[in-house]
């Protein structure tokens, strides 16, 4: 790892008490998007992702299934965690579980260093208490409870009714925290994102905050990682879970490898999360971080959930779907573009079968895909799989390498701003582009008459290279169609794809007259049978 600065993007590290729905992977494609693109540009980039292990809601599951918490968290990760990655493509440098001894060690010495700097200190607390989001909640955090729960107070996210929890324990001097955070969002407006996540922060905070609990009495129980200087103590676990940011990249460490690779991608670029857990990110973590004298990451950003039937998606009430439900039929390209375009990056978002299956034929298969299997089938029928010389450019020709070009310009500044959805918009007017161009051009006319060999040449010349810059272009989001379609292109002549700098990507003249075109299977498959 260099020590030059690179792109570091993280998901939040997610429970283990269940196996994780669509709503999960949604949130781990757009973090390996961006990185990804960020790669696909020449920088060096590092996705984490991870598991969190510690806390009640884990005991709690692991009991009812009759096994140790952590018999209960290596399963979940073995059989279920884990392979989500490879179901949606996803290409992370590290997979940190708050289990791992390099985790827990340095949360201790995390915490070593804020006790002894004044930021944590012993009191009585009593409290409404979440298990499942594991938290304590404020009465403007709780709803009026119905069906079995009526006549109680529920937690607003899981209508579950909290408990009251009455504890000595540590507390982390958050309320010193309060205009610390104010200046720093004023500082640095881009901290929060979306707009409508910053204002909700920014408002929260103006309210006031607490000095926050950080820790749980062993007797009430133990799955978790010990106070360091009080071993009664176990850490609270959002306290433990924020730090596997850094413990992942080496903060605590004492070499120099660890050292250099924490320096090279701390502070991280974006943090992904779900609005849900947003304050932690924005409001707890930063100050956390300032506490202990580090910088806290360029920005948190808080997508929307997904919702199916307009409710966000959970298991207890039968709404969450398994992301290889949508990959067994339409495969993991499908399954990332889909919900990486369908829906805008930090609004909430519907999933529905059949949007999923009308996109699926319309864009993919009908415009991206048949694109490219007919214009190399052509190339194989009229020129026998050899890549023809350009000649004398039309007007028509040109247009098609202008708007590849401001595909790539306009694709590059929406990933800036996060802006996933806009990226691939933009680089389909290339795709309309092209397949506008030949219905235009007409190269199967073209081709009945020999004096029209040069133009039918360039037709296809200008098509294939407008399908290299599509390709480079779609390698972060359909990294499987645009593999086989970059082998089927290049022929090795290119060179890997995974090399093609994306700002080179709408350079024309790329591809070599002359080179032979390799045979290409569909990219994406006509489905005949219902997807579900």
């Amino acid at each position: 790892m260099s020590s030059s600065k690179s792109f570091y993007a993280t998901t939040p590290i997610f429970y283990v008490n269940d196996a994780p729905h669509i709503g999960h992977a949604y949130t781990e494609v757009a973090a390996d998007v961006l990185t990804r693109w960020h790669r696909q540009r020449g920088e060096s980039a590092f996705l984490l992702t991870g598991t969190d292990e510690h806390g009640e809601k884990i005991l709690r599951t692991a009991a009812a299934n009759k096994v140790s918490p952590k018999e209960w968290a290596d399963k979940l990760v073995t059989e279920s965690w884990l392979p989500l990655l490879e179901t949606i493509d996803v290409k992370n440098q590290d997979f940190i579980r708050t289990t791992e001894p390099r985790h827990e060690k340095n949360v201790q010495v995390f915490l070593q260093h804020l006790y002894d700097t004044g930021f944590i200190y012993q009191g009585d607390f009593e409290g409404n208490y979440c298990v499942g989001c594991e938290e304590y909640k404020t009465m403007a955090d709780l709803i009026d409870g119905e069906g079995d729960f009526d006549g109680q107070k529920v937690c607003a996210i899981h209508t579950r009714p909290v408990e009251k929890l009455k504890e000595t324990n540590y507390f982390f001097k958050l309320s010193e925290f309060e205009q610390p955070l104010l200046d720093y969002y004023a500082a640095n407006p881009r901290f929060v994102q979306p707009e409508s996540a910053k204002n909700e922060v920014v408002s929260f905070v103006r309210r006031g905050l607490e000095d926050l609990s950080i820790s749980r009495s062993k007797e009430k129980f133990d799955w978790g990682i010990d106070i360091p200087w009080d071993s009664s103590h176990i850490t609270y676990v959002w306290f433990d879970a924020l730090l596997n940011y850094i413990t992942a990249i080496g903060y605590g460490e004492d070499t120099a490898e660890a050292k250099a690779k924490f320096e090279s991608l701390w502070p991280a670029s974006v943090q992904i999360v779900g609005k849900d857990i947003l304050r932690f990110h924005a409001v707890i973590w930063p100050a956390m971080l300032l506490a202990a004298g580090l910088t806290p990451p360029n920005q948190v950003f808080g997508h929307g959930w997904l919702l199916v039937g307009g409710e966000k998606m959970s298991k207890s009430k039968l709404t969450g779907i398994a992301p290889s439900q949508i990959t067994d039929t339409f495969g993991s390209d499908a399954f990332r573009y889909y919900f990486m375009k369908a829906i805008a990056f930090g609004s909430d978002g519907s999933f529905s079968w059949e949007d999923l299956s009308a996109r699926y034929q319309s864009e993919l298969a009908n415009g991206f895909g048949n694109l490219a299997s007919r214009t190399i089938a052509m190339i194989h029928r009229y020129f026998d799989g050899v890549l023809p010389a350009a000649s004398q450019h039309t007007e028509a020709d040109l247009q098609v390498a202008r708007v590849a070009a401001e595909a790539v310009a306009k694709a590059d500044q929406a990933i800036d701003d996060l802006a996933i959805q806009d990226a691939i918009a933009a680089v389909w007017t290339l795709v309309d582009e092209l397949n506008n161009y030949i219905t235009v051009q007409e190269p199967w006319a073209l081709a009945k008459d020999e004096a029209n060999r040069e133009r039918l040449a360039t037709v296809l010349n200008t098509a294939a290279e407008g399908i290299r810059a599509l390709t480079v272009l779609l390698a972060p989001i359909t990294p499987k169609a645009c593999a086989t379609l970059w082998s089927a292109l290049g022929q090795g002549s290119l060179g890997d794809l995974a090399d093609q700098k994306l700002s080179q990507a709408g350079v024309w003249g790329q591809l070599k007259a002359g080179a032979a075109i390799g045979v290409l299977e569909p990219l994406f498959p006509r489905i005949e049978t219902e997807a579900k």
